[in-house]
């Protein structure tokens, strides 16, 4: 029976969990997912995961935040004058916003803290910062 190596396309069910087991995203109401492994679209530790599975075979993997998405970085928090902000977006902790740069990318933020005069947005991805807890089935290999 063939197993994932690099570069092999795969369709793969998963479950990711925090590490106190909430759940924040899963395949198993859709599509598996499907990838190319080694590309570098998903964490590093999802993909290395995948590495060595067989058809219908399914683990637990735990990820450290080193091979999810990192720490917190402090330099990708900001302050934000409320008059830089559209007029009719009233902020609330929580709340996403983005901007888009000069060269036409869009960056997401999310909303930490509100002030009178300002806001403070972060702009690390959600999830970094924690380990993460993945249930992985492989369903398919092309």
């Amino acid at each position: 029976m063939s197993q994932v190596k690099e570069n092999d396309t795969v369709k793969v069910h998963y479950t990711g969990k925090l590490t106190n087991g909430q759940v924040f995203d899963s395949s198993l109401e859709r599509e598996p997912l499907e990838i190319t492994v080694g590309e570098g679209k998903l964490i590093p530790g999802f993909e290395n995961a995948l590495i060595n599975m067989k058809v219908n075979e399914k683990k637990t993997v735990e990820i450290v935040k080193e091979e999810a998405y990192g720490d917190i970085q402090k330099e990708l928090f900001h302050q934000v004058t409320k008059d830089q902000l559209p007029q009719d977006i009233q902020p609330e902790v929580g709340m996403g916003l983005a901007s888009k740069a000069p060269d036409g990318t869009e960056h997401q933020f999310r909303v930490v803290e509100v002030k009178e005069d300002h806001i403070v947005v972060d702009g690390n991805h959600p999830l970094a910062g924690q380990d993460l807890v993945f249930d992985l089935e492989l369903v398919e290999i092309k």
